[in-house]
């Protein structure tokens, strides 16, 4: 036989693309090695890597005999990138040979070659695992490292190993025919040295990860917990303004530990966007994911794209936090493109090779000084920045920017006494607790309206008209208050919806004048 027909898969954009690897072998000819089909670099110095791969695992190199081999890559439209084909490449050249046999058919093979036949973990292997099994296959090959994460999804067999000789071995009908048992079953094999079968069920550990310690370890700051305990239960964005070293980072990095577990369902879907950003490492993503990227970061690291678009922070904080610290230092083009992801928890990326909407309903936490040198408006500090300064600064926020940010509360200097003793805060786990409690009143009363949406900050404006029912009183209140402020539509919006939140913490069914006094208390004050 000199033609094999053998699949493999691919990432494309955050989903899982099926390619199927044709080989065809031409004897007499001078050696050559050929791949089509659109391949990437990586991709077309696979023929070294399997080469080396087929002659350290006891077969003959392909490098050896005088034939032209072409390799195949389909859809032949589709770009194909990375190291994903090796394993499928060497597998069907085996078969094109005839030195192995097997029936193909409902296989995936997936998987980076060492020059001595070893398997090399690749990216993306929970969706290209869920994109197999909607496809119809019932087997995947791939490394050990990602056999946990793809194990994930049931309905498919996922097969570990170590290296092309292990796979070989396993599904060789060739050299299975001389055994004695000829009807060995691939379920006996789970013990079997050197390979494993990874069952279809793999329990989860929702083991929280905390970024920075615990609430009670911070000293004061009793105005800046209220304001992150509403943002936590509610899904709203919060910034803390203040001057440097009253503790912003540390609220941030601790406020990642009050946002409730996630579920089944959450977890599959962050553990693949971070598959295929290739953050994992074959672990699975059983917590609400924590970003801070750096000031300096660029728009496309921060929102995504590239010439095949691919996400970016915002997508990777999906279900979890984005803290930016020293907000206005970031670049302006930066700061202003996180308007869509704020206001729709999506991210559209538009490019001349094609167009991806990537997920981002993610808590903004942003942190920042006052002024560039951080003494403004501070008691036994002088500010030493110039007018000038002063005024680039603020405009690095812009209006639209300020709006879509439900809270903003003040870190002010701690007294000296409070640094001094214990912690004798309130803990992490007993605010958790009241957000859990408040999450789940939310859940149920979007259940009950046929609404796909978890939390108060994901309310749209028809929601507020069904959901919040405001009474005279409370509504007069608020109106009165959005004039004497000059609120915008949308911040008018994102009081009712923050005011919602504090009831649902205070387990209220109604929303009452104190709720509303609170939630305007957390607009930004521009007049300052």
């Amino acid at each position: 036989m000199s033609f094999a027909k053998v699949y493999s898969a691919q990432v494309n954009l955050l989903q899982g693309a099926i390619v199927t690897i044709e080989v065809d072998i031409s004897k007499g000819a001078l050696y050559a090695f050929s791949l089509v089909g659109l391949p990437d670099k990586a991709v077309d110095e696979s023929k070294d890597r399997v080469s080396g791969a087929i002659k350290n695992s006891g077969y003959k190199s392909p490098k050896a005999q005088n034939q032209k081999i072409v390799v195949s890559l389909s859809p032949a439209d589709l770009k194909k990138e990375g190291p994903f084909f090796d394993l499928a490449i060497a597998i069907a050249y085996l078969k094109a040979t005839g030195e192995i046999k097997f029936n193909s058919e409902k296989k995936i093979f997936l998987g980076e070659l060492g020059l001595d036949g070893t398997l090399r973990s690749v990216r993306g292997a929970l969706p290209l695992a869920e994109e197999a099994k909607r496809r119809g296959y019932e087997e995947i090959y791939l490394p050990k490292e990602n056999a946990i994460e793809a194990a994930l999804v049931t309905g498919v067999k996922v097969f570990g190993a170590d290296s092309l000789a292990e796979i070989i071995e396993h599904i060789n009908e060739i050299k299975r025919s001389l055994q004695s048992d000829k009807n060995r079953t691939s379920s006996s094999l789970q013990g079997a040295k050197g390979k494993i079968q990874i069952q279809p069920k793999t329990k989860i550990n929702y083991k929280r990860m905390v970024e920075g310690g615990d609430f009670s370890d911070i000293r004061g700051q009793e105005g800046a917990k209220r304001g992150l305990e509403i943002a936590a239960a509610g899904g709203h964005n919060i910034a803390m303004y203040g001057p440097p070293g009253t503790g912003k980072t540390m609220l941030a990095r601790v406020f990642s530990g009050l946002l409730p577990d996630l579920e089944t369902d959450q977890v599959l879907e962050i553990t693949g966007i971070h598959s295929v950003a290739g953050t994992t490492r074959g672990e699975l993503v059983c917590f609400p994911p924590f970003r801070a990227p750096h000031h300096t970061s660029s728009y496309v690291s921060l929102i995504g794209g590239g010439t095949y678009p691919k996400p970016g922070e915002v997508t990777l904080a999906h279900r979890g936090v984005l803290f930016l610290d020293e907000f206005p230092e970031f670049e302006k083009r930066v700061i202003e493109s996180l308007r869509q992801p704020l206001e729709d928890n999506i991210v559209s990326i538009s490019r001349a090779k094609g167009t991806a909407v990537f997920p981002s309903n993610f808590i903004l936490v942003a942190a920042m000084n006052p002024c560039p040198c951080g003494n403004s408006g501070t008691k036994n500090k002088v500010c030493i920045c110039k007018p000038s300064d002063l005024d680039r600064y603020k405009r690095k926020l812009s209006g639209p920017i300020m709006d879509r940010i439900d809270l903003w509360v003040s870190v002010g200097n701690v007294d000296y006494k409070k640094l001094g003793g214990e912690g004798m805060g309130e803990k992490s786990e007993k605010i958790k607790e009241r957000v859990s409690r408040a999450r789940e009143v939310q859940k149920n009363r979007f259940k009950k309206l046929g609404r796909d949406i978890s939390t108060n900050s994901e309310m749209n404006v028809k929601d507020l008209s069904n959901i919040v029912k405001l009474k005279k009183e409370v509504r007069d209140l608020l109106d009165g208050s959005a004039e004497r402020l000059g609120l915008s539509a949308r911040a008018y919006h994102r009081v009712i919806k923050i005011a919602r939140t504090i009831a649902d913490l205070e387990n209220s069914p109604e929303v009452e004048t104190n709720h509303i006094l609170e939630a305007i208390q957390y607009r930004p004050k521009v007049s300052d």
